[in-house]
């Protein structure tokens, strides 16, 4: 390969192999009433192995049953969701009058060291509030590091208010996640839909 000094580049003639960045879809979770949508390694062709070193959930007009906040917790092994996280929790937000903004750290949302639900945004129930945005995990098959995840949340608040949020933390433990779920804070998510990527 040569390196310019010929005409070529760092590419020519396929001597290095970049990355892609490809998403490959591997699941679509879809709310009727819910009481959670969850994505567990190994059950309905989830993949949350190895196979990826990152990946990618994106949510898609989730619709609750109460005003409230989409939350997630992860299974690192056992059968229950309640892996020991620490996070942060940032928001922005305006009402529609424009009367009134905000940019703040909410101690509320943060964990240290907790096994509760970790929450990544808010939405109201009105018929046309609902909620998007994504949520990336990191190499959850490590058993060496911890297990990075962040989230960004754009949400229709039940205040009339475009409501962002910047979730990021990990899970504090070195066994494998192997299963993430999500929920509401309180009450079911009425409708949406979760779709899951790895990124190649």
């Amino acid at each position: 390969m040569g390196l310019i000094s010929n005409g070529t580049t760092l590419l020519d003639a396929g001597s290095i192999s970049a990355a892609k960045g490809a998403l490959t879809h591997i699941k679509t979770l879809t709310a009727s009433s819910s009481s959670d949508l969850t994505f567990l390694h190994g059950s309905a062709s989830v993949v949350l192995d190895g196979t990826y070193k990152e990946y990618i959930f994106k949510f898609y007009d989730i619709h609750p049953s109460e005003n409230g906040m989409l939350s997630v917790n992860f299974r690192d092994g056992g059968t229950n969701y309640d892996a020991t996280k620490t996070s942060t929790f940032f928001e922005a937000y305006q009402n529609e009058a424009g009367t009134s903004t905000s940019l703040a750290y909410v101690t509320d949302y943060d964990l240290a060291q907790s096994t509760g639900i970790q929450r990544l945004g808010y939405v109201g129930t009105e018929n046309d509030e609902s909620l998007a945005g994504t949520m990336h995990l990191f190499d959850p098959a490590s058993t060496t590091f911890v297990k990075h995840f962040i989230s960004e949340v754009h949400g229709y608040h039940s205040s009339d208010l475009a409501i962002n949020t910047f979730v990021s933390g990990y899970c504090n433990v070195t066994a494998a996640i192997d299963g993430v779920q999500f929920t509401m804070a309180s009450g079911n998510i009425d409708s949406g839909t979760i779709k899951l990527y790895g990124v190649s």
